[in-house]
């Protein structure tokens, strides 16, 4: 009887490992790259502010005010941001080389970008061709 539970308990636990690799689906490079996008903002040259913080009333610049429980949005150049967004937009209009052109602009117009290592990413994944 114990060896019958077991057996059946194995090809249970058998036959629901196909199952759950097949909903693991990754999103791809291009789908995380929007995501990245949408989550940053361009810097605005604007003067900063002050405010006081802290419980002893300490001046900080209200870009580095911590407020717990939220994220600190990544903030890049806004030309930066476009000429990445331009290589995208290649992308979804089914333009492959010129989103090699752009990414690759991209990369020699901003080499000290927080984006670099996306764009590399990017332009590699075009030059296999997928």
């Amino acid at each position: 009887m114990k060896k019958l539970l077991v057996l059946l308990m194995l090809l249970g636990l058998g036959s629901s490992l196909p199952a759950y690799a097949e909903n693991t689906n990754e999103p791809s490079l291009w789908e995380r790259l929007r995501k990245k996008i949408e989550l940053m903002t361009p810097k605005k040259k604007l003067n900063t502010t002050t405010a006081a913080g802290g419980v002893r009333g300490t001046l900080a610049d209200s870009d580095d005010v911590y407020w717990k429980g939220e994220s600190k949005v990544q903030a890049v150049e806004s030309e930066e941001l476009l000429a990445f967004k331009k290589g995208l937009a290649y992308i979804d209009g089914g333009k492959p080389a010129e989103a090699k052109e752009a990414f690759a602009e991209f990369i020699k117009q901003h080499p000290d970008s927080t984006l670099r290592s996306d764009a590399e990413s990017a332009l590699a994944l075009l030059k296999t061709g997928k």
